[in-house]
């Protein structure tokens, strides 16, 4: 009933209720050295990933796709497990990790539209491709306890697609969608747009195909991760590479609450999008900035395991050591090694003596099984 009242009033409140929609203004000279620093912080981790062996390029790509999928879940509030999202991207990508995690249908759903944009992102969007990834997202056609159109466009038969926040009864709406009827036309041209060469720079495509998705919001649910997809597919696009070592939705997280704020002020201003490109560069910056200590994690890591090849191990002590590298919160002990391990505590301090015994750990402080275990890099305990 809103939308029909804004429209028949004549009332414009969002973009794509303009009358040039989708005819997208920007200030290129405004952005212009946002785009030079982009090219320039994706120089040098190139620089630095040069200089390192196929076997560390591809632990880090795994770690910035595991990191990919994981956070464009939790924006939408989504908590995934990290272990399965690595295991289901290494087995995707044909690598080995040694141990791994049990996967689901779920997980492996949202790491095949993450591997789909980026590692083919060569070929043509399509209807029937985003409908693929939409499928894989909900693969039993439910989102949490409510039953949704999957692998195919909305049909607001419950009303106006909107995006809402506050409890039932204040609910605020930020967003209101082009009303399904419009949705054939809409995607045709937006489809039309990403496959042809508009003349844009390849990173103010990358934005604006962003944008233009989650504002025309096509689908029933996981319209916000489709679109974090679509973005992937033409940053992919952009570095000519289907291997990814920084992640933008990892960023979006850090900075959620910008992300949506902009996208409302943006959906709710005039064609001109100028601001968001800005954010959206920035982001990205900071996004491969932060790539560079995913990068020395994992060279730390590959020295690490470097120093213990041809050392026996277990399953449980890998499973462990490779948690504490990747940074185990709080103080390791006996007892969590048992919990997390799924072992005896006997079996869990035998697990632990060995490895003081070659050095890998160290103990901290304490007595018994309160007594806490410490990582040894080199000469370096932490």
């Amino acid at each position: 009933m809103a939308f029909n009242l804004r429209m028949n009033s004549g009332e414009k409140t969002y973009i794509w209720q303009s009358d040039v929609w989708p005819k997208w203004r920007y200030d290129l000279s405004a952005i212009a050295d946002q785009l030079t620093a982009v090219s320039h912080a994706q120089g040098l981790l190139m620089g630095r990933l040069a200089d390192v062996g196929m076997a560390v390029r591809d632990q880090a790509s795994i770690a910035t796709l595991t990191d990919e999928v994981v956070k464009t879940s939790e924006i939408e509030g989504e908590v995934l497990n990290a272990d399965s999202v690595r295991s289901s991207v290494a087995r995707h990508l044909g690598l080995d990790i040694g141990a791994v995690a049990p996967v689901d249908r779920h997980v492996d759903g949202v790491v095949d539209m993450v591997l789909d944009a980026t590692l083919n992102s060569d070929k043509p969007l399509s209807a029937e491709r985003l409908f693929g990834w939409h499928a894989a997202l909900f693969p039993t056609g439910y989102s949490g306890l409510n039953k949704i159109i999957t692998g195919q466009w909305r049909d607001d038969a419950d009303g106006p697609m909107q995006v809402v926040s506050g409890p039932v009864g204040r609910r605020k709406v930020h967003f209101e969608a082009p009303p399904a009827h419009a949705l054939p036309k809409e995607t045709v041209d937006f489809i039309t747009w990403a496959n042809a060469a508009t003349g844009e720079p390849a990173l103010v495509k990358a934005g604006l195909a962003h944008l233009w998705f989650v504002t025309v919001h096509p689908f029933d649910d996981g319209n916000g991760r489709m679109a974090r997809a679509v973005g992937d597919l033409f940053l992919a696009r952009a570095d000519s590479s289907p291997q990814r070592f920084y992640s933008l939705s990892a960023q979006i997280q850090r900075e959620r609450k910008d992300y949506y704020d902009i996208l409302e002020r943006t959906q709710k201003g005039t064609m001109d999008v100028t601001q968001w490109l800005a954010w959206f560069l920035g982001t990205l910056n900071r996004a491969v900035e932060s790539a560079h200590s995913t990068l020395e994690k994992v060279l730390v890591k590959a020295l690490f395991w470097q120093r213990l090849a041809g050392v026996a191990l277990n399953e449980r002590q890998l499973k462990l050591l490779n948690r504490m590298l990747d940074g185990f919160e709080g103080k390791l002990t006996s007892s969590k090694w048992a919990a997390i391990a799924k072992c005896s505590p006997d079996t869990a301090l035998r697990d632990i003596t060995q490895l003081l015994a070659l050095g890998v750990l160290q103990k901290s402080n304490g007595a018994g099984r309160s007594a806490g275990y410490l990582l040894v890099y080199g000469d370096i305990a932490r």
